[in-house]
């Protein structure tokens, strides 16, 4: 399952994640985005687990936690739309 991670504070690293998640059961990978012209973290990242039961109970169990003084929003991402060609 792929889970939307928001409302982090700036400093939180990848590793922070995969820390945090990995209690709850195995992470596949943590994408942090980050500004393309800055390198700056964005606030939001996706962890993916391979365990649905596993990624839900990180979900109920993280959603409003606090990490690094900021209210994390953890629920499952939902996927992309495609984007529509500006003319």
């Amino acid at each position: 399952m792929n889970i939307y991670v928001g409302n982090l504070n700036y400093s939180v690293k990848e590793e922070d994640l995969n820390e945090l998640f990995s209690e709850y059961g195995e992470v596949v990978s943590v994408k942090l985005i980050k500004d393309r012209e800055t390198g700056r973290a964005k606030g939001f990242a996706f962890v993916e687990m391979t365990n649905d039961d596993e990624a839900t109970k990180a979900i109920e169990n993280l959603d409003g936690s606090d990490l690094e003084g900021r209210n994390m929003k953890v629920n499952q991402a939902k996927p992309r739309e495609p984007r529509t060609p500006r003319y």
